[in-house]
């Protein structure tokens, strides 16, 4: 019998307590729902990406995953951040027969990345030695692209702040109109943990308090 699993990995502490799981659950049960499937066991940490050694949960799902089975992450920087230890990693389980699937990573997902490594074996020894290396380079430059957005957006409100005049916090009990601004930013923050909250509310001249309500309301879809 093959399995499904799920795994979701944060890593700041800016998420702690702000449904810091949701954006990934959300896409998770989504997926399930429209391939009518259910997840044996859904795994998830607040961890770093650089390494799988320390790693808790994942070490507890790598230690009863069987060949057949699948993993479904969110995005491929759930499973690692790291090129050269994720490439490795990636290849052991795609070896040993288990399915990795990246809902925002399709060209990297097991079934495609499967699909090439066939039409290697077919090939004489250059032609599927350079298949065999587009598919480690696939994986690389979708954990390059991933950092290089996320470095772009943290740059992006880290040059808002600078140019903002704004003072921080506001008087008890008041909340300003939400610019678009302000709406963007919320946003990418949610799909972004890596910027923090201190560095919204310079930009924004806003309060903490001010700044949670807002991210509620986003949550809920009344921003």
């Amino acid at each position: 019998m093959c399995n499904f699993y799920s795994y979701m990995r944060i890593s700041t502490e800016e998420e702690r307590g702000l449904q810091k799981f949701t954006r990934q659950e959300n896409a998770l049960q989504r997926y399930a729902k429209e391939n009518h499937i259910e997840y044996l066991l859904t795994f998830q940490e607040d961890k770093s990406g650089k390494d799988f050694d320390s790693r808790k949960q994942w070490q507890k799902l790598e230690s009863i995953i069987q060949p057949g089975d699948t993993i479904v992450f969110k995005d491929v920087c759930r499973f690692t951040r790291q090129a050269e230890q994720g490439y490795s990693k990636y290849m052991e389980l795609l070896n040993k027969g288990v399915e990795l699937i990246f809902l925002d990573n399709q060209t990297i997902s097991t079934p495609y990345i499967k699909q090439l490594l066939d039409v290697a074996r077919e090939q004489n020894l250059v032609a599927k030695t350079s298949l065999e290396s587009t598919v480690k380079l696939l994986l690389i430059v979708e954990l390059d692209r991933a950092e290089q957005e996320r470095a772009t957006t943290v740059q992006r409100i880290k040059d808002g702040i600078a140019a903002s005049n704004k003072k921080s916090g506001r008087p008890a009990g008041k909340l300003d109109k939400v610019t678009d601004a302000l709406k963007d930013d919320i946003r990418l923050f949610l799909a972004d943990r890596t910027i923090k909250q201190i560095d919204l509310m310079k930009k924004h001249g806003i309060s903490r308090n001010t700044l949670k309500k807002y991210i509620s309301l986003e949550k809920d879809g009344r921003l």
